[in-house]
């Protein structure tokens, strides 16, 4: 009796532990007998426990489990055998490789692997954000959403047209180097005219993000003799891309149009700008600067990359037309996205240029990834001609125009000693905080009375000792928090402020936090 009761223990805690994350019941029972029969908890000479047994071992009805049991004989997990029950398929262990013995590490090789290192990736300034951000009461978080705002209903309904079998047939065989056509089609004729953009089917590429297209631009034409001039404050990840391989990368000034046109431009062979929302302040480049800044690209023979940042959250009307649809040399070239309004987790990007470019990085791109997974682009595609993206990308504008307003007078009105930089859409805004105050340790305080925001030192080529800006993004709160989430900033900035005469006579340390005080304020609530 201890034995069975032993036993019935060991299933039960093997259910929990395997248990995912949605899904049903009999998935769950089906997942947890293959990982025992792979696991070897049930041998081939031994039953499969029946289904009665199961069920109570399990707490789940006896149908679920024959059901699942059932699912396993189709597969040829488990064969009956007359008037004896289910037993384990021996050519699935014949087919499984155990894992066994881990070997001993007693004479492994003094391989030096930092010293083999070309570059070091993991060195490089990151933009950091907690991965349980939901569980923060008031998430003012860049670059996540409210799960409410996603079209769902809408997404489903593509997602099925994808899997009928003739669609099947289209995506599931292997492109080799090309792409999805649906795709190419709703970018070449619905996306890109709506930015002013009319480019021909050789001279689109999909990427898995705009991130991807940056990373396979600079691994095609950056090298150790080249210098690229990118926005400073800027996007982190583009600028730590072209550092691993540039000998120089130059920190370009912005003011309140954005990039601002001065001398160092001249020494660039490349340029990456956001103009339609400067990543991080939002600020949008005006068409006069835009031309100017086209014109001294003719003049110094640069080439310009164009990421086209959230130019869909636009606020005030129709949006300015994006940089590339002015070139008339071919010198820009253009980064677009659906991941940073769709769906971060889509990985849907694209770039777009002059054909004998697009050659050239399809090729490289192969050498990554192949292609990017074509379901996705063929669901994206629907999603796209069937109208959904433009009333979804309305919904949204309208929503995130709410929030906006409703941040900027909750700021104005609680603290408005901060500085807030002017824009006309986008997801987020940049603030400057009052001379005194560090961001970093600012937002390390936040996160520990459950306020998320993010510090801008990250954004600059240079850390700063002492950062005053900050971004805080509206994406991914409620309208209902928004108020309570400022006004608790504002109680936090009040009693920083306040403490610090107060820590300074104490002869404390009034200067960044320690690795281990940091770790504390990063859980809510600590």
């Amino acid at each position: 009796m201890r034995h069975a009761r032993e036993i019935s223990t060991v299933w039960a805690k093997l259910f929990a532990s395997l248990r995912p994350r949605g899904g049903t019941r009999q998935a769950q029972v089906r997942d947890t007998l293959v990982h025992a029969i792979l696991s070897g908890m049930v041998p081939p000479t031994t039953p499969v426990p029946p289904t009665r047994a199961l069920a109570a071992m399990l707490g789940v009805s006896r149908n679920t489990v024959s059901l699942a049991v059932q699912s396993l004989k189709d597969h040829g997990y488990v064969i009956s055998r007359a008037r004896s029950g289910m037993y384990v398929n021996p050519d699935i262990l014949e087919s499984h490789t155990s894992a066994g013995a881990p070997p001993s590490t007693s004479m492994a090789a003094d391989l030096r692997w930092p010293r083999r290192f070309r570059s070091v990736p993991s060195a490089q300034r990151n933009i950091t954000k907690p991965a349980n951000w939901q569980a923060f009461r008031y998430p003012f978080i860049y670059g996540q959403f409210d799960n409410s705002l996603l079209p769902f209903a809408d997404w489903r309904e593509c997602e099925q047209q994808s899997v009928h079998l003739q669609a099947m047939r289209a995506w599931s065989r292997d492109y080799i180097d090309s792409d999805p056509e649906p795709l190419v089609e709703q970018i070449q004729q619905r996306l890109l005219p709506a930015r002013g953009i009319w480019a021909a089917r050789d001279e689109i590429l999909v990427t898995a993000g705009a991130q991807m297209a940056i990373y396979l631009l600079s691994q095609l034409l950056v090298d150790r003799r080249s210098t690229v001039g990118i926005e400073d404050p800027c996007y982190p990840d583009a600028r730590n891309n072209f550092a691993l391989r540039a000998r120089s990368v130059i920190a370009l000034p912005i003011d309140q149009h954005g990039l601002r046109l001065g001398p160092d431009l001249a020494k660039c062979q490349y340029v990456f700008v956001t103009p339609s929302h400067q990543c991080p302040t939002t600020v949008t480049m005006p068409i006069d600067r835009r031309s100017e800044l086209l014109e001294a690209a003719h003049t110094h023979d640069f080439v310009i990359f164009e990421d086209d940042h959230e130019s869909e959250l636009n606020f005030s009307g129709r949006p300015l037309p994006a940089l590339k649809s002015l070139d008339s040399e071919g010198r820009v070239i253009y980064m677009g996205s659906l991941s940073k309004t769709l769906s971060h987790g889509l990985r849907i990007g694209y770039v777009v240029g002059p054909s004998e470019l697009i050659r050239e990085l399809r090729a490289l791109r192969r050498l990554v990834m192949r292609h990017p997974p074509a379901n996705n682009a063929h669901a994206a595609a629907r999603f796209i001609a069937q109208g959904y993206h433009e009333a979804f990308i309305r919904r949204l504008n309208a929503t995130f125009r709410t929030r906006r307003r409703l941040l900027l007078d909750a700021l104005s009105e609680l603290l408005p000693q901060f500085a807030v930089s002017s824009a006309i859409g986008g997801s987020a805004v940049w603030i400057r905080a009052p001379s005194g105050i560090d961001t970093d340790e600012l937002a390390l305080a936040a996160a520990a009375a459950g306020i998320l925001i993010e510090p801008g030192s990250v954004f600059f080529a240079q850390a700063p000792k002492s950062c005053r800006h900050f971004r805080m993004g509206y994406s991914a709160i409620a309208e209902s928090l928004i108020r309570d989430g400022v006004r608790e900033l504002a109680k936090l900035v009040e009693l920083t402020t306040l403490a610090k005469p107060l820590v300074k006579k104490a002869g404390g340390n009034v200067g960044r936090s320690s690795s281990t005080e940091r770790r504390s304020l990063r859980r809510p609530g600590h």
